[in-house]
């Protein structure tokens, strides 16, 4: 059983990365729906946080529903991350996760997200002001290192775990990669190996499909994966993963029926969430990975991106449903 603290999320949990702009509680709903068993907010900047902006506190909606979640912040100042932790821990959560991954340049600029691997001992002293600010389980997530003559992972890891972060999560690319290139496992599988780490190790990076997360929780010795850009649009991957551990077998594709019901109701539930203007025109990016490979769907998915009334966009998703199940 693996664990984060007290929370319990079985043998080889399967997590859901934060993604901004994406893992907001519509989507999340649709995961968890799915089999995903951890699950983590978009990240929420601390000074947002603490200056009450709206954007960032909406962040901290969790639902029951999502449980086990986790809150992800990010931020540079001590002090401001010490008034987030506070402010998260009152949102409820099981987790609050610091992010230390983040490759965007105006994040970084900030020595915020993986800005701080440039300066590991600020990024310890960091973390452990946290958890002592904070009775939530503090959980990181972060990368190798801030490039190729950076990878200290493995002592990161350890020194994190020392001042007392319950589980690590770990993106198998430098910052300087951004995402490009394949993802190396390889140092994520040493900070698992090492006989000094005791705490729960997630690896993160190109999981895209059951077969890869099998061979790579063999071949790595991770304690679960957490998966990112493969869940946009997709959020069956998680039931995949699952169906495939349990029986080695692969599950189909989702059906038009499953597709357009998970479109109508990630539509849906950004509507109640964001209000009927921001819940349409966000949902627009989802759109093209919900309808992925099916043949002529061109021309539907432009009336989807470019139509704001809500009632109009479900006969679409309607119409779309009908077309493909007689195709």
């Amino acid at each position: 059983m693996v664990k984060i603290g007290d929370v319990e999320l079985g043998d080889f949990p399967l997590l859901l990365a934060p993604m901004e702009d994406v893992s907001d509680p519509p989507f999340r709903a649709l995961c968890k729906e799915q089999g995903c068993d951890m699950m983590y907010t978009e990240f929420i900047s601390v000074e947002g946080l603490i200056r009450d902006a709206t954007k960032s506190v909406q962040k901290l909606d969790i639902y029951e529903e999502e449980r086990p979640i986790g809150i992800q912040i990010f931020g540079a100042e001590i002090a401001s991350m010490r008034r987030a932790a506070e402010i998260v821990e009152e949102a409820k959560p099981e987790v609050l996760d610091i992010n230390y991954g983040c490759p965007v340049k105006k994040v970084v600029a900030k020595n915020a997200g993986a800005g701080i691997l440039r300066d590991v001992d600020k990024m310890v002293e960091l973390t452990k002001e946290i958890v002592n600010a904070t009775s939530l389980p503090v959980t990181v997530k972060t990368r190798l290192g801030w490039d190729d003559t950076s990878k200290y992972i493995v002592e990161v890891a350890e020194r994190l775990q020392d001042v007392g972060v319950k589980a690590i999560s770990i993106h198998g690319r430098t910052r300087k990669q951004m995402y490009k290139g394949e993802a190396d496992w390889s140092l994520i599988a040493e900070v698992k190996e090492n006989p000094r780490m005791h705490i729960p190790i997630f690896g993160n990076g190109d999981i895209d499909s059951p077969e890869k997360a099998v061979a790579y929780r063999n071949k790595y010795g991770v304690d679960g994966v957490m998966i990112g850009r493969a869940s946009i649009g997709y959020p069956w991957i998680f039931r995949e993963v699952k169906h495939y551990i349990a029986t080695g077998e692969l599950l189909p594709p989702p059906t038009i029926d499953e597709r357009v019901q998970a479109a109508r109701k990630h539509l849906q539930h950004s509507i109640e969430w964001k209000g009927e203007r921001l819940g349409v025109l966000e949902m627009r990016r989802h759109y093209t990975n919900y309808f992925r490979s099916l043949r002529n769907v061109k021309a539907f998915r432009q009336k989807l991106v470019t139509e704001d009334d809500p009632e109009v966009i479900f006969d679409i998703l309607e119409q779309m449903r009908k077309y493909y199940s007689n195709v």
